[in-house]
C-alpha cells in the first residue's frame, strides 16, 4: 500500500509538473494585438502571430506583443515660416503599425517605435512644408497646408511601416511680435474703413446740397420767367391767395370778431 501511494503521489507530481511546463509554454494574443517571436538562436522570426493562444519554447523563444489598433498622439513643433516668423504647430496623429511589418519594426526600431519615429518625422515634414508659406498664407490657406502636411507625412511614415489614419492641425499660433503686428493692422484697417465712411457721407451731403441749390435756382428762374410773362398779375394772385389763407386762419379763432366796414356797431365792453 505504501509503495502504491508513493507511486501515485509521484505520478501526480509529474502530472502537475507537466501541466506547469505546458502552461509556461503558452501565451495569449488578445484582440487588436499581434506578436512576433524572438528566438535566441535564429533571432526575430519573419512571421507574425495572430490572435489566440499559442505555444512557444521557454527560454529559447520569447513572444513580443504589439498593439495594432489606432492610437492618438499630439506632436508639438516650433518652426519658421517663409517670411521668418516663428510658428507653433501641434499635430494630432492617429497611427498604427502595419501588421506584416512588425518583425522589421521590432528589429530596426523597437517596441517604442512611436516615441522614436513620430516626433522626428513630424518635425522634419512640418519644417519643410511650413517654410513654403508666409505667415499670412498659413492662416488663409490652412486647408492647403494641412493637405500638404498629410500627404508628405503619410508617405514618410510608410517607410517605417506605420499607417497614419488621420492627421489634423489642432494648434497654430505665431510669435508675440507678429501677433501684435496683426492686431495693430486690424485696428488700422478699422480706422481706415471709418474714415472712408465719413468721406463718403460728406460727399453725399455735398451732392445733396448741390442738388438742393440747383433746385432753388431753377425755381427762381421759373418765377422770374413767370413774372416777365404775366407782369404784376401773378403777384396780385399770390397776394389774394395769401389774404384768403390769413382770413381762413383768423376765422377759426374765437378771440377775433369781424366788424363790417362803414357801419356803427355798439359793443358792450366790460369796464376795466
Amino acid at each position: 500500500m505504501a509503495a502504491q501511494l508513493i507511486t501515485r503521489v509521484g505520478q501526480l507530481g509529474l502530472g502537475l509538473a507537466a501541466v506547469g511546463v505546458v502552461n509556461s509554454a503558452l501565451y495569449n494574443v488578445d484582440g487588436g494585438h499581434r506578436a512576433v517571436i524572438f528566438d535566441r538562436f535564429s533571432g526575430i522570426k519573419k512571421f507574425v502571430v495572430g490572435e489566440g493562444t499559442h505555444f512557444f519554447i521557454p527560454w529559447v523563444q520569447k513572444p513580443i506583443l504589439f498593439d495594432i489598433r489606432s492610437r492618438p498622439r499630439n506632436v508639438p513643433v516650433v518652426t519658421g515660416s517663409k517670411d521668418l516668423q516663428n510658428v507653433n504647430i501641434t499635430l494630432r496623429i492617429l497611427f498604427r503599425p502595419q501588421p506584416d511589418q512588425l518583425p522589421r519594426i521590432y528589429s530596426m526600431i523597437g517596441v517604442d517605435y512611436d516615441d522614436r519615429v513620430l516626433p522626428s518625422i513630424t518635425t522634419e515634414v512640418l519644417k519643410a512644408v511650413v517654410a513654403q508659406f508666409d505667415a499670412g498664407e498659413l492662416i488663409t490657406q490652412r486647408e492647403l497646408v494641412s493637405q500638404k502636411v498629410s500627404e508628405t507625412l503619410v508617405e514618410r511614415a510608410n517607410t517605417f511601416g506605420l499607417i497614419l489614419d488621420d492627421i489634423s492641425i489642432t494648434h497654430l499660433t505665431f510669435g508675440k511680435e507678429f501677433t501684435q503686428a496683426v492686431e495693430l493692422k486690424q485696428v488700422a484697417q478699422q480706422e481706415a474703413e471709418r474714415a472712408r465712411f465719413l468721406v463718403e457721407r460728406a460727399e453725399q451731403q455735398k451732392q445733396a446740397a448741390i442738388i438742393s441749390a440747383e433746385g432753388d435756382a431753377q425755381a427762381a428762374l421759373l418765377l422770374s420767367k413767370s413774372f416777365g410773362d404775366a407782369g404784376e398779375g401773378l403777384v396780385e394772385l399770390r397776394r389774394i391767395e395769401a389774404a384768403e389763407d390769413i382770413a381762413y386762419q383768423l376765422s377759426r379763432s374765437k378771440n377775433i370778431t369781424y366788424l363790417p366796414s362803414g357801419q356803427n356797431v355798439l359793443l358792450n365792453l366790460p369796464s376795466v
